[in-house]
């Protein structure tokens, strides 16, 4: 067995209420590492000859929970969900922070893969080898921190009850969804803790397809064996020292951007993306911190950053909404992007969808392309049930989240996500809408604009992506730049927290990796060999697609068309994405990734990599 890994996975069949443990090839494990990129390999072994016709949303789905070898060794805990995307109908390797990664490793499995569809809502206990699918009845309909509060003190109980000798028991982890998740929004998250959130992908919606509400685990035993414990206490002090060295980013974390990212890079979403600009210092980070922190500086396990705040609104109409202090996706999302300048009103919607188990950039994505239709007057008052859908009025987008949540109205088209509520509003209206959807393939684009390239995605980045209009896996040349989705997707595939490695050398995580597993590899061998199996699983998946759409790369890789608009506002008015400069861009970076001219992988490149059967299976789309 490989040091670092626990040796074994959980699977849970749903629709027959079994369990069994399963064990992975060694050399599976070495190619595709974890998190991520094993979510690919298992996803394309299981269902690829059938993927066309997987319904995301139906019992053949599976959904995954996966760790990696460097889970709870890396300073930063995270756990990562996949699945086939209600979302693409691709792959997307979707992390959230907090405990449950190290917590399943320590009960002994390094990942969860559910299979089927439970007859009534359940949830899954897991105690180390003691593992119950159990009725989730009673919390059906419950939203974020009603579902924590709920399981918490059941599991505790539990817990108490079947294990009196070992006293009080801590809370375990738990990931659940709130009632999105429930109603299969394609917008729903898996969540953790109250505000901890997978977004990109949409697997809350799988869960809720799925009938299951949470897994709730709590393991016993001490981390798996490592290589070489001596070197890996050495690196972790290493990532902590450089993390303490950085004040601003323990400070603020991310949640300095909400006006820096506007005012100083003009790449921040204002009001769906019709400006990229503002200079409100309304909406400054000193502001949040004076106005609505009730904590600074913490973290999730073993996390020397602790960039997490809680916010409260202390005083208004919206008193009492809490949450982290909203990070810059959340502040530009479900802020500027709504047209909301002051810390309380963003306080409250990244709060409310929290609740509603909602992703907070998918979701004021899908709002912010209402507001826009309103505005221009293609939906009316009566369309969005009695909502006067005003830029900065917070009341009627909460409403308006609420019926997306519970698919009421309206709601129930939106609810599908920007790309296909626009192609579906658009057959109603008889328009063509998707020049107002700011989405590449299904996925909503990250909160950092390209116009100004001023930010660090490129011109291409997103069109480019396996992960469509995901921020966190941009394409990106050189490949083995830190941006590069190929070695981003190392993160994802070790399973950590990334944000823990800024300032370090690129190299840094293959030290780690061999300290923790034994085995060398170089960032070379991981761009060239295993981050390119990777990304061509995930493109393949993505591009074949199905069975609601599919993708063809002569027509969907591409920008949305608001970024060939010129910017109206700021420092950068004017300038705009040259599409000519995009399409021989895109051409270089198929070159690079071995994809033919229409950007489909190549038959001589798959067969380098061993993936003889995905050329098989693209021979369809040539």
């Amino acid at each position: 067995m490989i040091p670092g890994y626990a040796g074994k996975f959980l699977e849970v069949n749903l629709t027959e209420k079994d369990f069994r443990e399963i064990k992975l090839n060694d050399d599976v494990l070495r190619d595709y590492v974890g998190g991520r990129g094993l979510a690919a390999k298992i996803l394309w072994d299981r269902l690829g000859r059938k993927w066309e016709t997987v319904d995301p949303l139906g019992p053949e789905n599976l959904l995954l929970f996966l760790t990696g070898p460097l889970t709870g060794f890396f300073p930063g805990g995270r756990i990562c969900v996949s699945g086939k995307s209600p979302q693409s109908n691709g792959v997307v390797g979707s992390t959230v922070a907090g405990e449950f990664g190290v917590e399943l490793k320590c009960a002994g499995y390094d990942g969860i893969i559910v299979t089927g569809t439970a007859d009534e809502p359940v949830y899954v206990f897991i105690k180390d080898a003691d593992i119950e699918i159990r009725s989730a009845n009673h919390v059906w309909g419950m939203d974020a921190k009603q579902t924590v509060s709920a399981l918490t003190k059941e599991c505790r109980e539990l817990l108490r009850t079947r294990y009196p000798h070992k006293g009080e028991w801590k809370e375990p982890s738990i990931l659940y969804i709130g009632p999105a998740g429930e109603n299969k929004v394609r917008t729903a998250v898996v969540a953790a803790k109250w505000t901890h959130a997978a977004g990109y992908g949409g697997y809350g919606a799988v869960m809720g397809a799925k009938k299951l509400k949470a897994i709730a685990v709590k393991g016993t035993s001490a981390l798996p064996e490592v290589a070489d414990m001596e070197k890996v206490k050495e690196l972790i002090q290493a990532v902590c020292d450089n993390a303490y060295e950085s004040e601003l980013w323990r400070r603020w974390g991310t949640g300095s951007g909400g006006y820096e990212v506007g005012a100083k890079t003009s790449s921040e979403p204002v009001r769906n993306w019709q400006e990229e600009w503002h200079d409100e210092k309304s909406f400054g980070v000193d502001q949040f911190e004076n106005r609505v922190w009730i904590k600074q500086y913490w973290g999730d396990f073993g996390c020397p950053t602790t960039c997490l705040k809680i916010a409260v609104v202390k005083t208004g109409k919206f008193k009492g909404a809490i949450t982290d202090n909203p990070d810059y996706e959340l502040q530009a999302y479900v802020g500027t992007n709504l047209g909301f300048f002051t810390p309380e009103e963003n306080v409250y919607l990244a709060s409310l969808v929290d609740d509603l188990g909602l992703c907070g950039i998918q979701t004021g994505n899908i709002l912010g392309f209402a507001a826009e239709l309103f505005q221009r007057g293609i939906l009316t008052k009566e369309d969005l049930g009695g909502i006067e859908l005003r830029w900065g009025d917070a009341e009627a987008f909460a409403a308006l989240a609420k019926k997306i949540a519970y698919r009421e109205g309206i709601g129930d088209i939106l609810a599908e996500g920007t790309y296909r509520a626009a192609l579906k509003l658009g057959k109603l209206k008889q328009l063509d809408l998707m020049q107002y959807a700011v989405q590449v393939k299904g996925i909503s684009i990250g909160a950092h604009g390209i116009r100004s390239e001023k930010d660090y995605p490129e011109i291409y980045s997103y069109a480019c992506s396996v992960q469509g209009g995901d921020h966190t896996s941009t394409a990106c040349m050189p490949l083995d730049d830190f941006r590069s989705e190929l070695m981003m997707s190392f993160n994802d595939s070790g399973v950590y927290c990334y944000f823990n490695v800024f300032g370090l050398p690129r190299t840094f995580v293959f030290d780690f990796y061999k300290a923790v597993t034994g085995i060398a590899l170089t960032k070379e061998d991981w761009v060239s060999t295993k981050a390119m199996s990777i990304l061509q699983l995930q493109r393949a998946m993505l591009l074949l697609g199905g069975p609601d759409m599919r993708w063809n790369p002569e027509i969907h890789d591409e920008n949305p068309p608001r970024f060939y608009e010129p910017l109206p506002s700021g420092p950068f008015k004017g300038k705009t994405v040259d599409k000519e400069l995009v399409k021989e861009e895109k051409r270089r970076y198929y070159e690079l990734v071995g994809w033919d001219e229409k950007g489909i992988p190549k038959s001589d490149v798959l067969q380098k990599l061993g993936l003889d059967d995905v050329d098989k299976a693209l021979e369809k789309i040539r």
